[in-house]
């Protein structure tokens, strides 16, 4: 009777001691353990059934970027370059001309790329909005006089100029004919102010000067200047300063009075 219960107590401790090398022995063949004590009795982890997770796998090296690769190049045509000047051999200076020969065939190829591209997807041409072709810009810019001169004939309701010039002042005397010219073509009151107190002949009905530039926020003394005046919001816009032409000084008119910063470009 003795006998048999240490034979029952041995094997009650051999089984475990079994079904652990067991559960062992299926981790390392990836298995998911014994089906009896794993599936039915869900002994878990004391019998190895739950695999544990495997370590992240190593990330392969990404490969260089873009603009590292671009660096690098830059790099290696500014050595060749320096090595074919300081040591002007046949090979140097040939190594650095071929090197340099395929980065003109890869800026070539770029650039067909790009106009292609350009051409394809109209919203990227800016040539759309500002032609340079000799046809599609003299279209543009008959369309652009008209709106400029309709927008020009309706400015006298709301702004007058301002033309500061001085007697002794020879491009206040060339400037002086093509601000009347502006003036009388598009309706605006021209204000005449001179500021050494001598006259004008374009314009002989002046005002000598005494405070007008400092009471518009003005600090430059250049002659001549003319300056558009907001009757609205009170507010002086300066044009230009010395010698402007007739169509110069309409378009910076047009673009400071009808258009937003950026919007024409």
């Amino acid at each position: 009777m003795t006998v048999l219960l240490l034979l029952a107590m041995l094997a009650a401790e051999v089984v475990p001691i079994q079904q652990g090398e067991a559960g062992r022995t299926a981790q390392a063949n990836g298995q998911q353990g014994d089906a009896f004590y794993c599936r039915e009795r869900r002994l878990g982890t004391w019998f190895y059934c739950e695999r544990p997770e495997a370590p992240p796998a190593k990330v392969a090296e990404a490969q260089a970027k873009a603009v590292e690769q671009l660096e690098a190049i830059t790099a290696e045509l500014r050595e060749l370059k320096a090595r074919a000047i300081l040591d002007p051999t046949p090979a140097n200076v040939t190594a650095y001309i071929r090197f340099q020969r395929a980065q003109l065939d890869r800026a070539s190829l770029f650039g067909d790329v790009w106009q292609r591209a350009i051409w394809q997807t109209p919203e990227l041409d800016y040539t759309l909005e500002r032609p340079v072709g000799t046809v599609a810009k003299q279209q543009w810019l008959d369309q652009r006089k008209g709106e400029r001169a309709r927008a020009l004939d309706q400015l006298g309701t709301r702004y007058g100029l301002f033309y500061f010039f001085a007697q002794d002042c020879g491009a206040c005397r060339v400037m002086s004919p093509i601000v009347k010219a502006v003036a009388d073509t598009h309706r605006l009151t021209v204000r005449a102010i001179s500021t050494d107190g001598g006259p004008s002949e374009t314009f002989p009905r002046y005002t000598v000067e005494t405070n007008q530039r400092a009471a518009m926020g003005l600090t430059a003394r250049i002659t001549p200047a003319v300056v558009l005046f907001d009757s609205q919001t009170k507010k002086a816009i300066p044009i230009g300063y010395g010698i402007i032409a007739a169509d110069e000084l309409m378009d910076r008119i047009f673009l400071l009075t009808q258009r937003e910063a950026g919007s024409d470009y």
